[in-house]
């Protein structure tokens, strides 16, 4: 069985393909699961730690429902936006272990494939779709998880990408896809050909215990044109309400309230005002929680909300105007996510398409759902979202700097590799040592913290990060110079590629003996 997961910052989807119907389906994972109105099953990404020696952990609704949503060191929530971050300093110490963000995830995610397993013991293949803006080190992360868990293959998809194809994207549209969630912000242009004969894909789905082929159909490409995104969703927006209602009424910012405060800013997706009350047990007080969507809006525009949106969709169509595709060529305006739901993003949509190309049909499933595509027999086309470099010493700045070596926006796989010579630095050089770094853009960053224990981003401005990759002294040394180098000529050639399934490989060519020390060696995995 083949199980598409969409790791999400407040919710979790799991799908799988009914082979009876030909469709996907949404799973209900027993009591991790809830269903909010007429909304498929989600589970909430929640987990509380019973016991962090043991890895003993309670996960999804069970947590809304043993009472768990607490001010407790062990109750945790939008853990997924710290993965791969540099605040694990701020996580805890629970019986004697310390925690970080993806140790949580890694729980949180055993305890859903474990309970998957028990539905349908023959899960072997997963596919995780991942944010746009993700770096490879969440996505080696991710990885690893699936690893422990001994599946077949792991498969990783943009979450946007998988959202175009969720909503059953036809051949030749051009759609974008704006996914709004409870952590992210991510934009991707999409386009799907279909080939003009019909061929089995060749992919036995198992049902049961009846292998069934899967039926005919076109062969379907997906060819991503651009792409953008942030850390950026409904967390922030939570966040900022909670500042409000703080600022205003004094109200405690804790868990609980942050989930009546969620419920408000839900209920304001469909009626002009709300109201949540609360109760402090503790020190006796109450507090009415009112807001309207009028002053809700006003909220947004204060905290810079529409800025970040107009920044980012032009991100996207610069890129397209690259490839001479206009806004006027874009077919469909796909919105996913929770935080779509809101109407000032779908107001703010409408005013830079056509409205009735936004269409808002499958806001909690297409993601899950389209990541399915990816297994029954989809060819997709992408590009690298981050520019890859080597490391080197500035000696005018008496510190390391980047050197590019592959740019963002590269289709893989490259056809052609990028050369680079190097020489020896030192006396009698042993080997030839490369760091490969992910470069993100200069103009903002994204930082993540702490604020009253609540984790939260802020904009920052520009200073290119880097992610090294390879930065341990096992993956350094890429090839052994046999006699050693010298300072003051070239001595090696390096061949760098990017192959279809986005690993950055090396060959080393030595200029003195002729001799190949690395022949197309996968080195690194980029994203």
């Amino acid at each position: 069985m083949t199980l598409a997961i969409d790791f999400g910052t407040s919710n979790t989807v799991v799908t799988r393909w009914n082979a009876a119907t030909q469709q996907p389906e949404v799973l209900s994972l027993g009591d991790l699961s809830w269903q909010p109105g007429d909304q498929p099953p989600l589970v909430p990404s929640l987990i509380y730690v019973d016991d962090a020696a043991t890895a003993a952990v309670t996960v999804g609704q069970s947590v809304r429902d043993r009472g768990h949503i607490v001010d407790d060191a062990r109750y945790f929530q939008q853990f997924k936006r710290g993965i791969g971050s540099t605040v694990q300093g701020f996580m805890p110490t629970l019986d004697g272990h310390p925690l970080s963000f993806e140790t949580l995830g890694q729980w949180f995610l055993t305890a859903l494939l474990s309970q998957a397993k028990q539905q349908d013991p023959d899960l072997n293949d997963l596919v995780f779709t991942v944010p746009v803006d993700s770096f490879e080190t969440y996505r080696k992360w991710l990885t690893g998880v699936c690893q422990s868990l001994s599946v077949n293959q792991v498969r990783l998809l943009d979450e946007p990408t998988a959202a175009a194809l969720g909503y059953g994207l036809r051949g030749n549209e051009t759609v974008l896809v704006v996914d709004f969630g409870g952590g992210t912000l991510d934009l991707s242009l999409v386009q799907l050909t279909a080939s003009p004969t019909r061929q089995p894909l060749g992919f036995v789905l198992k049902w049961g215990k009846t292998p069934l082929q899967s039926s005919a159909q076109r062969v379907q490409t997906a060819q991503v044109l651009a792409k953008a995104g942030e850390a950026l969703g409904g967390a922030d927006i939570d966040n900022w309400l909670a500042a409000h209602f703080a600022q205003h009424q004094a109200l405690p910012i804790t868990p609980l309230t942050l989930r009546l405060i969620e419920r408000l800013k839900i209920r304001l997706s469909s009626s002009p005002s709300a109201q949540e009350s609360y109760f402090d047990d503790e020190t006796l007080e109450s507090y009415d929680l009112a807001l309207t969507r009028q002053g809700f809006e006003a909220l947004l525009q204060e905290q810079g909300l529409f800025q970040r949106l107009d920044a980012r969709l032009d991100q996207v169509l610069q890129q397209a105007r690259r490839q001479g595709l206009s806004p006027g060529n874009i077919d469909a305006v796909l919105l996913v996510g929770g935080s779509a739901q809101i109407p000032a993003i779908q107001a703010w949509l409408c005013e830079q398409f056509e409205p009735s190309k936004v269409k808002l049909e499958r806001p909690f499933t297409a993601v899950a759902e389209g990541a399915l595509q990816l297994q029954r027999g989809l060819d997709l086309k992408d590009f690298l979202y981050h520019s890859y470099g080597i490391r080197y010493w500035d000696r005018r700045q008496n510190r390391h700097g980047w050197h590019a070596i592959i740019p963002s926006g590269q289709p893989y796989p490259m056809s052609d590799p990028v050369e680079l010579m190097l020489g020896a630095s030192v006396e009698r050089q042993p080997s030839i040592e490369l760091v490969i770094g992910e470069l993100s853009d200069g103009d903002t960053r994204t930082e993540i913290f702490f604020d009253g224990g609540q984790l939260v981003t802020r904009q920052q401005p520009g200073e290119q990060m880097v992610k090294p990759l390879n930065d341990s002294d096992s993956a350094r040394t890429v090839a052994t110079l046999t006699p050693p180098g010298f300072p003051g000529s070239d001595r090696v050639r390096v061949d760098f590629r990017v192959d279809g399934q986005r690993r950055l490989r090396l060959t080393v060519d030595d200029l003195l003996t002729g001799e190949t020390l690395i022949d197309d060696v996968a080195v690194v995995e980029l994203s």
